[in-house]
């Protein structure tokens, strides 16, 4: 938050920074992202902010026109496993929504006023207020892209009244919740119940075609799907099922989700962004990475690799575990004879189309969210198509995540949870630290001993095995996980 750095970002309309922090103008009583197009402000005007709270907080209204609230996340917290870093993902997911400041503080292990005191000194606002510009932009989303009743967004956006998110709209925008309908109801799309569509930002590049050949290659039938430049996949939210579009764009990523409860809107965002990587900050990241001259030539072909991440962590551990010594094909298949006896059992007990949002046409109900740990546990024997002592491995995870032993949300604790999964029979080393890199978003992990891993390497001309190649990413710290990918795509 040094000013002159901060204020020289703002003079350059850098959009590298948005997100990292926010300009208050006291003249104007405005918040804007550093790379608003509109004037510079005098310096004796500007006040920096690390948050849309804190900002908020200080008796400023967010800019109409550069909508500081929707800039990409901040790349710092999105990384850091510290408390603060998992605080700010857990708030992002709608756990204070859903089990307030008490479920909070449980899920971080501290109390209360000390979360408070840590998220003050950082963020410049507590819990509440970091939720509360949460709800606000969830309510502008679906105010400007939904006709649902305001009554009925207050409630979708996590308020615990009308008269509540009448006020905090108002402080936040300016504007009350019907001119803010009014005032872009001619740009919105014709969308049925239950669908939002809106635009995730990125910093610039984001390598799109490296994203989807990704996911593409270990699409699951019935779960998701990469066609015509757009990837769908059902997601397992914390109220009910959903479907989701993703469609990349210059400067934004599209997305349509379909919701079968509207609560669910802030969580399906936050795992989208999660899932492509929108908060990294690629020229940071390759920078690092083109110093070395092994990697210079493909980061300068490929610039913004992102890490491809996860929408869940249980689903994201089951396909680590089954794709464990085989190829990526082989995984593949037998994941989808699990999902076919997961239908299967749905289909006996009368729950095949549970996951299947109201109003989705028949033919596009196959996209369900992946199995949770309960639905593994009820696959019988024959359902798993796998050798015993994976089966058995997959099983002992999906009962330590039922009987919430293990945490596997982004917001638990790196360390903790990549030890207790070192603790279950069949996992080790390669199965955690790909747990580590996409399922909870540590941006330093190597896999040396991975087989594409070091072939990638061999065919750089880096060191090939795993104990060189292992000392030799040293040069590449922090951002191994991205060199990771690239070594992977060098295969």
């Amino acid at each position: 938050m040094d000013f002159e750095r901060c204020y020289r970002a703002v003079d350059s309309r850098d959009q590298r920074f948005d997100g990292w922090f926010y300009t208050g103008v006291t003249s104007t009583g405005i918040y804007c992202r550093p790379s608003c197009p509109a004037t510079t402000p005098k310096r004796q005007n500007v006040r920096f902010f690390p948050s849309a709270a804190a900002a908020q907080g200080a008796g400023l209204r967010a800019c109409r026109r550069c909508r500081p609230d929707a800039a990409p996340g901040s790349p710092q917290w999105d990384v850091r496993a510290d408390v603060v870093g998992r605080a700010m993902r857990l708030i992002a997911d709608g756990v204070v929504d859903r089990d307030g400041i008490p479920g909070l503080a449980a899920r971080l292990g501290y109390t209360e006023r000390h979360l408070h005191r840590m998220l003050r000194a950082e963020m410049g606002a507590g819990p509440l207020a970091l939720a509360r510009a949460q709800r606000a932009q969830t309510a502008r989303v679906l105010i400007e892209t939904t006709g649902l009743g305001m009554a009925e967004i207050a409630f979708a956006a996590g308020f615990g009244s009308v008269r509540q998110f009448n006020d905090t709209v108002r402080e936040v925008y300016a504007i009350a919740p019907s001119e803010l309908r009014a005032a872009r109801g001619r740009h919105q799309a014709p969308v049925g119940a239950g669908t939002i569509t809106l635009r995730l930002a990125y910093r610039p590049p984001l390598h799109a075609r490296a994203l989807l050949d990704f996911l593409s290659v270990r699409a699951l039938p019935g779960v998701e799907e990469v066609r015509d430049g757009t990837y769908r996949r059902g997601l397992r939210l914390p109220h009910g099922a959903g479907e989701v579009a993703l469609t990349p764009a210059d400067g934004h990523v599209a997305a349509t989700l379909r919701l079968a409860d509207l609560r669910d809107l802030a969580p399906a965002v936050a795992r989208c962004r999660r899932l492509l990587d929108l908060d990294a900050d690629p020229v940071a990241i390759d920078a690092t990475l083109a110093a070395d001259p092994a990697l210079a030539p493909a980061v300068a072909a490929e610039p913004g690799i992102r890490v491809p991440r996860a929408v869940d962590g249980f689903e994201l551990a089951v396909r680590a575990i089954v794709g464990q010594q085989v190829s990526v094909t082989s995984a593949r298949t037998t994941l989808t004879r699990l999902l076919a006896a997961r239908d299967r059992v749905d289909h006996e007990v009368g729950g095949s189309d549970g996951d299947r949002t109201p109003g989705q046409p028949h033919d596009q109900r196959g996209l369900r969210g992946f199995p949770s740990a309960e639905e593994v546990l009820g696959v019988p024997d024959e359902g798993f198509g796998m050798p015993v002592g994976r089966r058995e491995t997959v099983r002992a995870l999906a009962r330590a995540v039922a009987d919430g032993e293990l945490d596997l949300a982004s917001g638990g604790d790196r360390e903790e949870t990549v030890q207790r999964l070192l603790a279950l029979p069949g996992i080790g080393p390669w199965t955690a630290g790909y747990l580590a890199m996409r399922a909870f978003g540590d941006p330093d992990v190597l896999l040396p001993t991975d087989l594409a891993v070091r072939r990638g390497a061999a065919a750089l001309g880096l060191p090939d095995t795993a104990k060189t190649l292992d000392a030799y990413a040293e040069r590449w710290r922090p951002w191994r996980s991205y060199a990771t990918i690239r070594l992977w795509r060098a295969a």
